[in-house]
């Protein structure tokens, strides 16, 4: 044994243990996330049984600069969460949001939501065209859709926020699924469409 593989030894621990480290920092954000986000939503259906209930403008918490403008249900996939006014990364960080300037989700129209591809827009990648989802309006209203398409598109396609003549649900998130940094060019897209019944 040289004088140089004790070195050796020690540099590879070290390194590995800087390596568990980085490990369990990431680990421990991404579940800190996660966590922010699940207590978020007991908030926000909290505030949204005050708006079914006739408040006008029922935040989450008294601090809030949004509030639940719609509920969003995937039957199929277990899926029950609470679309929030606006779409800043503010308001993502907390729930799906719908984008200012298109009609709230059951309106007339094309209302566009969007959502973080790894918390509550995770369940878009398992939505297959025929699937239903369903809105619950601030007036309590259901309103059942049909997923029409999926499909991948640049950021920049502005199709995805046009008005339409129909009513649609245009849902949101970025693309790919697994990636490692957050944003990017590319956009996973579902547009499901309203139908009697």
């Amino acid at each position: 044994m040289t004088a140089r593989a004790p070195l050796a030894m020690g540099l590879r621990l070290s390194a590995a243990g800087l390596l568990l480290a980085v490990a369990a920092w990431h680990g421990g954000r991404a579940a800190w996330i996660e966590a922010k986000a699940q207590l978020a939503q007991v908030l926000v259906r909290r505030a949204w049984q005050r708006t079914l209930a006739g408040a006008g403008d029922a935040r989450p918490w008294p601090w809030a600069d949004t509030r639940p403008v719609a509920r969003l249900m995937a039957p199929g996939l277990g899926v029950d969460t609470f679309v929030l006014a606006g779409a800043s990364g503010r308001t993502l960080a907390f729930g799906p949001g719908h984008l200012d300037g298109t009609p709230e989700p059951g309106e007339p129209g094309n209302a566009v939501v969007s959502g973080h591809r790894d918390t509550h827009f995770a369940f878009l990648r398992r939505l297959v065209a025929g699937d239903e989802l369903l809105v619950e309006t601030r007036r309590g209203e259901r309103r059942r859709y049909v997923v029409a398409t999926t499909r991948v598109v640049d950021r920049s396609d502005l199709w995805v926020a046009a008005d339409a003549d129909d009513t649609r649900l245009t849902l949101v998130t970025c693309y790919p699924f697994f990636a490692l940094q957050p944003g990017g060019p590319l956009r996973y897209v579902v547009v499901a469409r309203r139908v009697e019944g």
